[in-house]
């Protein structure tokens, strides 16, 4: 049998480098934003009409958002709130750690000096029975992979 196979997006988890985080602030019930793009410039030469000379600029990375039931207390919301409400910002690691099936990680994505941007908890339904979602937008300035 094969080691490689392609694995499941469902189990993973996120741990931060933030003071008193502790274990149930690290399971998120959605992880997006992990992607990266070049950005280009466009330049026009005199003369050339048939095309436009496209060249690469510097790495661009979309904010990540973590979404999750809300939880009451936590040091994760704690570190978002007092960045928006006190613009107390500390920025901080954040690891996304994918995960198989004997929860060793498979692959771990850095994400260097994150800091909370948006906090946001969904709308309240009395027709729907569904879980208080909590989202997190993190800022940051690149991440790795290994």
């Amino acid at each position: 049998m094969s080691d490689f196979y392609p694995p499941v997006g469902f189990h993973f988890r996120v741990e931060f480098g933030v003071d008193d985080v502790g274990d149930s602030d690290i399971f998120f019930r959605e992880v997006s934003g992990l992607n990266m793009e070049l950005e280009e410039e466009t330049i026009v030469e005199g003369g050339e009409n048939r095309f436009v000379q496209k060249l690469p600029v510097r790495a661009k990375y979309p904010d990540l958002v973590l979404k999750r039931g809300l939880l009451k207390d936590s040091a994760v919301g704690k570190w978002c709130r007092a960045a928006i409400q006190d613009l107390d910002i500390k920025p901080a690691t954040v690891w996304v750690t994918l995960l198989n099936e004997q929860h060793e990680p498979l692959q771990t994505y850095c994400f260097i000096n994150a800091w909370p941007k948006k906090w946001q908890i969904s709308d309240f339904n009395a027709e729907n029975s569904e879980l208080v979602v909590e989202s997190m937008d993190l800022a940051y300035q690149y991440f790795t992979v290994s």
